[in-house]
């Protein structure tokens, strides 16, 4: 795939803000970086590309407190979400990108809609969610790498220490990305030209990002950041459903 300059620097500049955002919060990277990188790259493209960073990304964060995981929790929700991560795999090949980008936009606005609406308790949810929540979160992992949100549900309704929340969904995510990249290898997503040469380049944008988020966690109120992204959010995902509709 040949880029022109100022794409290839949109893209890297959009890296470079969903890094920014793991390396504050610990996900939504590519929540973030979705809705605008479509307007540069296939669908079937950017997923793949976004994956290589993800697994570098959980590397080197997500596995940093691994005695703290709760692993009860971890294998209650693997199986599902591997079992949506299958029906995931098997919609991005098969079905229409118009299609597919419409439920991203409406996915990224229910979940904005979602967080900035209803306050986020503490309350006990029961274990028998892992199911639902397990294979939506594999099936929107699998299609957009969007389903950490989902997972997040979850477990902060199970594990109310933040050591160990922030430490199982580090783990989770390391899990789903191993599976995706494995999945998506089987299905022929990173044979396509030129997608590992421009994950090359484009990876020391991610690790930036990650650099500058990790670094700005102890500066910044997270809050403020996060709520400049839902801005963000919801300008996107208006306009990719708008753009799915008009075609």
């Amino acid at each position: 795939m040949d880029l022109p300059f100022d794409t290839l620097l949109s893209v890297a500049l959009i890296i470079v803000l969903a890094y920014t955002v793991f390396g504050l919060t610990g996900f939504g990277a590519s929540i973030t970086a979705m809705p605008m990188l479509v307007y540069f790259l296939p669908l079937r493209f950017a997923v793949p590309l976004m994956l290589i960073f993800d697994v570098c990304a959980t590397v080197l964060l997500g596995l940093k407190n691994r005695r703290a995981v709760d692993r009860r929790e971890l294998l209650r929700l693997i199986p599902f979400m591997l079992a949506g991560m299958l029906l995931g795999v098997t919609l991005l090949v098969t079905a229409p990108e118009r299609a597919l980008l419409f439920v991203l936009g409406c996915f990224v606005l229910a979940y904005t809609g979602w967080s900035l609406i209803f306050q986020r308790e503490t309350t006990m949810i029961a274990t028998g969610w892992a199911a639902p929540l397990g294979t939506v979160g594999g099936i929107f992992t699998a299609l957009f790498g969007t389903g950490g949100p989902i997972y997040v549900i979850y477990l902060t309704g199970r594990l109310h220490d933040k050591s160990t929340l922030r430490a199982t969904i580090g783990a989770l995510i390391f899990v789903s990305s191993l599976s995706r990249l494995a999945l998506f290898t089987t299905a022929g997503l990173y044979a396509q030209r030129s997608l590992l040469l421009l994950a090359a380049v484009l990876l020391p944008c991610a690790m930036l990002g990650l650099y500058l988020g990790s670094h700005l966690h102890r500066r910044l109120p997270v809050r403020r950041v996060v709520q400049a992204v839902w801005v963000i959010l919801i300008l996107g995902g208006i306009s990719l459903i708008w753009r799915s509709l008009r075609g």
